[in-house]
Order: structure tokens, then C-alpha cells, then sequence
């Protein structure tokens, strides 16, 4: 029997299935979130996928949140399988049957929240799309930058650099200007200082452990009228993770992320389009390496 069959036939209330996650509603204002182990890239999600990245992306999202819970308020309440008072009550209320060890690994029980149709996004380093729109205008989301940075090199200062939240096709660049007119203000300002605040405490301990997180996108929701990070964070699905002693800019850099997928779509002439081709047997070994990489490097721990 397939995952995908065990969740579906185990957790009938389907909420909303994302190019990674699935999320479930379990009553009583809470939700399952299965992190799966499709792959996007490019925002298209693949025919291929990665064994074991939802195992990843569920307890690296798990070990950051629980990091950053100083720094802003977040709506984990647990894995699925750890056992706590907290997961059990809640599971034990919900409209849902016993949840399989299969789907509990890679399953984060949450409070659910209302949405911040804003993508965060926090750049470092000038790579991926900034790296692009550098060389074509020598900016980065608009803002001039210094002559002469090279693929990889650290930004003059941390940007906050927002897009759109697309359920399909392509996110695309918001200026500040726009999302004040889409979320006010006085929640633009709080998206703003704490993309950056929790991109560079995480940065600084990444670093600690030999990975420097290049670039990374947070979702944040609101819940009883406060600001809340939600969804995952910090994983090699939503950030670049490159291997800090390896670092030299001017090229493309070693990674613990889904960089090997980018790298092969891009030479196999892909258009970026759906349907996007298979992933050659290699490329899924290599990225599902650095996956299990990336977390025992975090962590120190092996995946559980």
C-alpha cells in the first residue's frame, strides 16, 4: 500500500494538499500537516520523487521551530509519533483514526491560523533569482548593489526581499509598497523585521555547524489577532544550505538542498513549464543524500 493511499484512507479530512504538504483538519482548531516526499523546483512539482524528504523537512521544521519559539510565537504543538501530553490530547480529540507510524515520521500536529498571503523571503547571499536580476540590472528586488559580487557572495546587508504566494505557477516580487497595501502597515514592518531576525539567529547557529544558509522563505499567520510563524522553516525545501567550508564564490556551491535538481532541469533544457521530466535515478540519491545530510549536521542527531 502507498503512503499516499494509507494517509488518504486513515485521514479522510483533506484541507488543502500544497506542492509538499498535505494538511488535514483535525477539529478543534488544529491541523495535520504531512510533509510528503514530492519535490518542486521552479514551482512546478515533479514526477519524481525524494524517499524519506518529508521524514526531513517535518523534523528539521520541527528542531527550528522549537529554536526560534524566543523569537516569535510558532504553531507547532508536535510530531505526530512523539508521544507528548500535547500531541496525544490533541489526536485523541480528533475526528481522525489512530495515525500510522509511516505518516506520524513525516506529520506535525498545528494550530491552525489564518494565512499571510505574503511569501518572506530573507536573502543573505546573491544567488538564485537575485544572482539574475543582478546581472541584468545590477539590483537585487530593485535595490542597487555594488559593482562587481560574484555568484555566491554575501550581500552589503540581510534583505527582505517578498513575493507573492502562489498555489500555482510562479511566486512574484512584491515591493514593500505592495504588501502594505495588502496587509497594512503595521504588519508589513512586524513580516519585515522578523524574516530577518529569525533568518540571521538561524544563520549564526547554521554557520556553527557548517552550513551556511544562503537564502531562506518563512509564512506567517495570524491567531488570536498575533503574528505567528506556520508552515515549515528553515529546511532544505524553503533555503539554500551550503556547505560552509566548501564555500568560494563564482560558482555554483556545494549544497544540502535540492540544488542537484535545479542544476540538472536547467541542463536538460527544461522550460520551467509544466510537465516537468523525470529526475534520473543519480540526481534522487545525491539530493536525498544531502537531505539526511543537512539534518544530522543541524541537529547532530541521526534521523529519527
Amino acid at each position: 500500500m502507498s503512503l499516499t493511499t494509507v494517509v488518504e484512507t486513515t485521514l479522510p479530512n483533506l484541507l488543502h494538499r500544497g506542492k509538499v504538504r498535505d494538511t488535514y483538519d483535525l477539529g478543534n482548531g488544529l491541523l495535520l500537516m504531512v510533509a510528503t516526499d514530492r519535490i518542486s523546483a521552479f514551482d512546478v512539482v515533479l514526477p519524481t520523487a525524494i524517499p524519506e524528504k518529508g521524514v526531513v523537512l517535518a523534523h528539521i521544521s520541527d528542531f527550528w521551530f522549537r529554536r526560534t519559539a524566543d523569537l516569535i510565537p510558532n504553531h507547532l504543538i508536535g510530531m505526530a509519533g512523539d508521544g507528548s501530553q500535547a500531541v496525544t490530547e490533541a489526536l485523541d480529540g480528533a475526528s481522525v483514526g489512530p495515525v500510522p507510524d509511516e505518516v506520524a515520521r513525516r506529520a506535525m500536529v498545528v494550530r491552525r491560523a489564518q494565512r499571510v498571503d505574503v511569501e518572506c523571503v530573507a536573502r543573505g547571499y546573491l544567488t538564485g533569482s537575485a544572482l539574475a536580476e543582478y546581472q541584468r540590472k545590477g539590483t537585487v528586488h530593485g535595490e542597487k548593489m555594488p559593482e562587481g559580487l560574484r555568484d555566491g557572495d554575501r550581500l552589503p546587508r540581510l534583505l527582505f526581499t517578498p513575493t507573492t504566494k502562489a498555489e500555482e505557477g510562479h511566486d512574484l516580487p512584491l515591493s514593500i509598497d505592495q504588501v502594505r497595501d495588502m496587509v497594512g502597515a503595521e504588519l508589513t514592518a512586524k513580516l519585515e523585521e522578523k524574516t530577518l531576525e529569525v533568518y540571521q539567529a538561524a544563520h549564526d547557529y547554521a554557520l556553527s555547524r557548517g552550513i551556511i544558509i544562503a537564502d531562506t522563505k518563512f509564512e506567517f499567520g495570524l491567531l488570536d489577532d498575533e503574528m505567528i510563524l506556520i508552515d515549515e522553516v528553515l529546511t532544505p525545501d524553503s533555503s539554500r544550505f551550503w556547505d560552509a567550508e566548501g564555500h568560494s564564490p563564482g560558482k555554483s556551491q556545494p549544497n544540502y538542498d535540492k540544488q542537484f535538481v535545479r542544476d540538472w532541469l536547467i541542463e536538460s533544457g527544461w522550460d520551467r513549464e509544466p510537465p516537468a521530466p523525470e529526475l534520473p535515478e543519480e540526481i534522487v540519491e545525491k539530493t536525498h543524500q544531502r537531505y539526511q545530510e543537512a539534518y544530522q549536521r543541524l541537529t547532530g542527531e541521526a534521523l529519527p
